[in-house]
C-alpha cells in the first residue's frame, strides 16, 4: 500500500478540526483572528490542538466533553500547533513569557487574561476523565453558571 503523507497528514487535520467546530470550538487559524478572540470579555477557553496521539485520543475527547458541565467559559476556541502556526504564535506570545509552549495544551483567560493552564505533561500518560476534571475545576473557579 502506497499511500501519500500530505494527504494522510490533511485528512488527519480535517477530522481534528471538525470534532473541535462540531462541539462548538471556532477555529482561530490567523494572528488576527487570535488577536480579536483574546480581546473578547469574560472567559475563554483556548485549547491548542494537534496531530499526536495524546491530543486525539485524550486532549479532544477531555474538550468536548469538559463544557457539559454547569460553570463553563463564554468562549470556546482553537488554535492548531504545526498547522496553523502564525496563529498559534500569535495565541503563545499573548499566553505571555511564563507559558511554556505545549501542544496539546489548554489555556483558559479571563478578560484576555491568562487564569489557568493545562499542559502536555497534565494530558499525555493521562486518561481523558483526570483531564475533564482538571478543566471543571478550572471552570468551577474562573466561569459563571450557565
Amino acid at each position: 500500500m502506497n499511500m501519500d503523507y500530505d494527504l494522510f497528514m490533511q485528512e488527519i487535520t480535517r477530522t481534528a478540526r471538525s470534532e473541535m467546530e462540531a462541539a462548538g470550538y471556532e477555529q482561530l487559524r490567523t494572528p488576527e483572528e487570535v488577536e480579536s478572540a483574546f480581546a473578547r470579555t469574560g472567559t475563554t477557553l483556548v485549547m491548542v490542538n494537534s496531530v499526536c496521539g495524546c491530543a486525539g485520543g485524550i486532549a479532544r475527547p477531555a474538550a468536548t466533553n469538559a463544557i457539559h458541565y454547569d460553570k463553563r467559559p463564554d468562549h470556546l476556541v482553537t488554535v492548531f500547533a504545526g498547522q496553523d502556526k502564525e496563529a498559534t504564535a500569535a495565541a503563545r506570545y499573548m499566553f505571555g513569557e511564563d507559558h511554556l509552549p505545549s501542544s496539546p495544551s489548554f489555556v483558559l483567560l479571563r478578560d484576555g487574561k491568562v487564569v489557568a493552564e493545562i499542559g502536555r505533561h497534565e494530558i499525555e500518560g493521562h486518561d481523558p476523565m483526570s483531564v475533564i476534571t482538571n478543566l471543571q475545576a478550572n471552570f468551577e473557579e474562573h466561569c459563571e453558571e450557565v
